[in-house]
């Protein structure tokens, strides 16, 4: 099933006390293809393989694009896991819940790619994505800078 995903991304300037409260994913994901994007992925005890559109369709901008999910088993998931290119990410995510009704999500990364932490707001509307005031603690906003795309890191382009 298609969806667009509209987030934007930041770097972080200081990670909020008592992390321990909210939620947290355990993600692993591996990629397949950097272009067009193709992912698995396991979070928690869930997988799936992941299509993100192309950079050549023009609906897609830096903050905005198709992505398709589908599910896969856990032999699945492992089979194609051992098919990637690059490294394997592995990162816990905290789902942090905002006043607006967003969720921030927390990504802290383990080796190699630590001691780096990125957090991402994903929105309904593009323009409520370009009207997003980030909170304090949140650093760069680093959506239009490729360095930061779980794909570059993991593929080294």
């Amino acid at each position: 099933m298609e969806n667009r995903e509209i987030e934007r991304k930041w770097l972080v300037k200081e990670i909020p006390d008592n992390l321990e409260q909210y939620p947290c994913l355990l993600i692993e994901q591996a990629y397949l293809c950097g272009s067009p994007t193709v992912r698995v992925r396991k979070e928690n005890d869930s997988y799936y393989l992941t299509y993100k559109g192309s950079r050549r369709d023009p609906s897609n901008t830096d903050i905005s694009h198709s992505e398709y999910n589908l599910p896969l088993d856990s032999e699945s998931y492992q089979h194609l896991k051992e098919k990637r290119d690059g490294i394997l990410i592995r990162k816990k995510r905290y789902v942090i819940p905002t006043e607006e009704g967003l969720h921030i999500e927390l990504d802290v990364f383990d080796p190699p790619l630590s001691p780096l932490v990125l957090v991402e707001v994903e929105f309904e509307t593009e323009e409520d994505a370009e009207s997003y005031i980030p909170p304090e603690w949140f650093g760069e906003d680093v959506s239009n800078k490729p360095d930061y795309k779980n794909s570059v890191m993991a593929l080294g382009r």
